[in-house]
């Protein structure tokens, strides 16, 4: 076998974690398509590698972006509402979770749990929002649509926030309190924090027109 095909070979092999296919999940919003990544990667180490490109996040695998908004669970505003240290720099660990948490998932739907996450994803991602701008003495808010980039950004946010806040008062597991906030966030529950802020955003943004 050359060189060539045996790299052709492990390339078809890999899977994300070594267990699912990234590249079946499909994007049904076209406005995010080319924002959500759905490269496979064995293990979360891109090493910055996009950081010196435009836009690199639209490059970086989604579970891996995943994995970075949850180093940083607690972050809301200008400061941490609810601290969240204790994950920052532990990748092994949230990794772990979220792999936990795809198996259960999985097991619940029997869907690929990368499909379910860019569903969750996409219900959870706002289209506008509103904005506080200066007039005169007199500061007036509008309306707002929102760039592709900060809608999955602002969903992945409010996902990773809101399993981590019911972590701290819930007995369930980190890896069974995130795999239902992505589960339910799929299902577009409102009862989910991630989806019932998209709406709230929504209906602002509706009213400041």
């Amino acid at each position: 076998m050359t060189d060539s095909a045996a790299k052709l070979d492990l390339e078809d092999e890999l899977l994300t974690m070594g267990k699912w296919d990234a590249s079946e999940a499909t994007v049904s919003d076209d406005g995010l398509v080319r924002y959500i990544s759905l490269e496979n990667i064995l293990a979360p180490r891109s090493k910055g590698r996009h950081v010196e490109k435009q836009f690199y996040k639209a490059d970086v695998p989604i579970v891996e972006r995943l994995l970075n908004r949850l180093y940083v669970a607690g972050h809301r505003g200008q400061k941490h509402y609810i601290t969240s240290g204790i994950n920052t720099g532990d990748s092994e660990k949230l990794w772990n979770v979220i792999e936990d948490a795809f198996e259960m998932i999985e097991e619940e739907t029997g869907e690929n749990p990368i499909q379910v996450l860019v569903d969750a994803i996409e219900n959870s991602s706002p289209t506008e929002e509103v904005v506080t701008y200066q007039r005169g003495g007199a500061r007036a808010r509008k309306a707002v649509l929102v760039s592709p980039q900060r809608r999955v950004d602002l969903a992945l946010r409010l996902i990773a926030q809101g399993a981590y806040e019911k972590r701290l008062t819930d007995p369930d597991s980190a890896a069974e309190t995130l795999a239902n906030e992505i589960s339910q966030a799929a299902n577009g529950n409102n009862d989910i924090r991630a989806v019932r802020e998209k709406e709230r955003r929504e209906r602002e943004a509706e009213g400041a027109r």
